[in-house]
């Protein structure tokens, strides 16, 4: 960037693609690192955290920077592939930073951050966070109310201590439009403090959402900090497989506890998965496909395909069963695929459409057999039928991925490992 450029504010940064200089995405920008120096000497910005394209967290020097602007940033297109690792004397300026309560140095009034600026030195490559957006008033994630001002970075300090009252808010709102598993992966690098009171702070619906997309470890962790009751609503904004898969890494005492905390139609659900062995289709399955009547039409059928809420693999078919139509239903019919959907009039009945060929799934049997099944049919979801002929529910292949792949999936990568970073 060129000497008296402009400079940027970080929240616009989080998540804007990273080009080589050909115009080849690298990936996205994760979080920005810096480094704080003694008195009130501005931090240097010693580079961009980037999500590439496999979700590997690598680094990328400033001096490798060639332009950031128009939402985007341009590198020579030399990174180093070595997943990224904060040091000691390194601060994440979206993961650290933001919503920090600091104290205005002239007035000693506390403030909220809100934002930093970064701006590239005349006539040199260096990079420093040269200015503060500050919020006054009490803080908290609630807080909309108070003048907000932009200060020099040295006119404000507490930067440098342990922050034991930060927010999230601004870090929220800088992600926002990232996808659950992308927050998720932001969520897993932050630090153990930082990571627990930003999932407190997001709304039951997205924590589930994000929750289900980070390994075991995190999904304890952060429940475990959870008010019980807020837990047991958390758990009940998950599909009923993960919140069974989560509540499997628990005591039995805990479990017991947050099931009776839950809805009761909830908890059941929960509870007839919890009892089949993880690794087979009872395990593996949700306990909410879509479930029609054979009376009901293609346009009733498709309607139900299209809610927001539906992930594509579920949205794939609907199974047609006598009523009940809640899982466990009435007897199972058949499947209808969406393919067939789009083929026939919306007032034909589902009834007459139904694929009875495709032999169901049994709830026991085992996660290579249904690996198989979906390989064989070439399916991305199986519906799972009990001895009676009930539906109980639908496997899907996210589901069935999740546990071939090894434990440690979101931290591997498919790149050669290079050298360490540096500032």
């Amino acid at each position: 960037m060129a000497a008296g450029a402009p400079r940027v504010f970080v929240s616009h940064l989080a998540g804007v693609p990273v080009f080589d200089p050909v115009g080849d995405q690298v990936g996205r920008v994760s979080d920005l690192v810096a480094m704080l120096r003694v008195g009130r000497r501005p931090p240097r910005l010693l580079g961009l955290v980037v999500e590439v394209l496999s979700r590997r967290r690598v680094f990328v020097p400033m001096t490798r920077v060639t332009g950031v602007a128009s939402g985007q940033v341009i590198t020579t297109g030399v990174v180093n592939m070595r997943r990224f690792e904060r040091r000691p004397t390194e601060r994440l300026v979206l993961g650290e930073l933001l919503d920090r309560r600091v104290t205005l140095v002239e007035s000693g009034e506390e403030v909220t951050v809100l934002d930093v600026a970064i701006q590239q030195l005349p006539a040199r490559r260096d990079w420093e966070i040269d200015k503060v957006f500050v919020r006054k008033g009490k803080g908290g994630v609630l807080s909309r109310k108070g003048e907000t001002l932009t200060v020099e970075w040295s006119a404000v300090t507490g930067f440098s201590l342990e922050e034991h009252g930060q927010g999230a808010e601004n870090l929220l709102a800088t992600f926002e439009k990232l996808r659950p598993a992308d927050l998720a992966n932001a969520l897993h690098h932050l630090s153990p403090k930082r990571r627990v009171e930003v999932a407190a702070a997001l709304d039951d619906d997205r924590l589930a959402d994000v929750l289900e997309e980070l390994p075991e470890d995190d999904q304890v962790e952060i429940l475990g900090k959870l008010k019980e009751e807020r837990a047991a609503d958390v758990l009940e904004a998950m599909d009923p497989d993960d919140a069974a898969d989560l509540l499997s890494e628990l005591p039995e005492a805990d479990q017991e506890r947050l099931l009776t905390l839950m809805r009761p139609d909830d908890a059941a659900d929960v509870r007839r998965l919890l009892a089949y062995e993880e690794r087979t289709a009872g395990g593996l399955m949700t306990t909410e496909p879509i479930v029609l009547r054979p009376d009901a039409t293609v346009a009733d059928a498709l309607a139900r395909v299209r809610q927001q809420d539906l992930s594509p693999a579920l949205a794939a078919q609907v199974y047609v069963c006598r009523p009940p139509d809640e899982t466990p239903t009435g007897k199972y019919l058949g499947t209808v695929h969406f393919q067939r959907l789009l083929r026939d009039p919306p007032f034909t009945l589902v009834g007459s459409l139904v694929d009875s060929d495709l032999p169901p799934l049994g709830p026991d049997t085992p996660l290579p057999a249904v690996t198989s099944y979906l390989a064989a049919y070439n399916m991305v979801a199986a519906p799972v039928v009990d001895e009676s002929g009930s539906l109980l529910g639908a496997v899907t292949v996210d589901d069935v991925l999740d546990h071939l792949l090894p434990d440690d999936w979101r931290e591997t990568e498919f790149h050669e490992e290079g050298a360490g970073h540096g500032g």
